[in-house]
């Protein structure tokens, strides 16, 4: 695997206050051989045209609904070996995909990398219900879609997310990942900056624990199957 293509998927739905933010912190990497994908959850406002003003990106409408639903249309349609996510409100910095990518070139016995991740408050903005005050100090290691950088086959080898999730759906897909013992590396430096601000959406702490609690139980399913395998 010498200079690969990396696919990048933004999902989408009424993003157009930061959606241009996003693609800009994509246009300015410093590893360039990329395809931007767009999937959009039937956005109301001026997110399709943003999309499109980009020629670099190939814009997808979602006709199902759900995070997870829109994510596995992005991992279809991604024609890279690499697969690479951003939300539309975040931003990364420019070194993000080489440092990745250049590890997975170095290590090809790694699945998948992701990365530290410093949270910032958007101004004007108040912390949202269930978000942690405390996060937005210092640096934190995110096991989350938007640090991750993984091999295409990764999605077939353990699947693609899981619909049944309308939250918390990365959290199954990397509790999935943990529990095959697929081997991923942490980048030691911040690569991802995540933008907290009243509208996002992931922060519904009741379904989201409900969720959890529903992951929970099926890693342990999955752990004592596998040791039952074993024995």
């Amino acid at each position: 695997m010498n200079n690969p293509l990396v696919s990048i998927i933004i999902v989408v739905k009424n993003g157009e206050r930061y959606l241009a933010r996003a693609i800009e912190s994509i246009l300015s990497q410093t590893y360039d051989h990329y395809e931007i994908i767009v999937v959009d959850g039937q956005s109301t406002d001026n997110t399709e045209k943003i999309a499109k003003s980009y020629v670099k990106v190939r814009y997808l409408l979602q006709t199902d609904k759900g995070i997870a639903n829109a994510y596995n249309i992005g991992i279809e349609a991604a024609k890279g070996e690499l697969i690479a996510f951003l939300s539309h409100d975040d931003t990364w910095t420019n070194n993000k995909l080489s440092t990745q990518v250049n590890y997975l070139i170095e290590h090809p016995e790694i699945q998948y990398t992701v990365a530290k991740v410093k949270f910032i408050l958007e101004e004007g903005h108040t912390i949202p219900p269930g978000f942690r005050p405390e996060l937005l100090e210092g640096e934190h290691t995110g096991f989350i879609m938007e640090t991750l950088v993984a091999r295409k086959t990764l999605f077939e080898a353990i699947g693609k997310l899981n619909p049944e999730y309308t939250v918390a759906e990365d959290v199954d897909w990397f509790s999935r990942a943990k529990d095959h013992n697929v081997p991923v590396a942490v980048m030691p430096e911040v690569l991802l900056y995540k933008h907290i601000h009243n509208t996002n959406l992931s922060l519904n702490s009741s379904v989201n624990n409900q969720n959890l609690l529903k992951i929970l139980r099926n890693s342990i399913e999955r752990r004592r199957n596998q040791q039952l395998t074993e024995e």
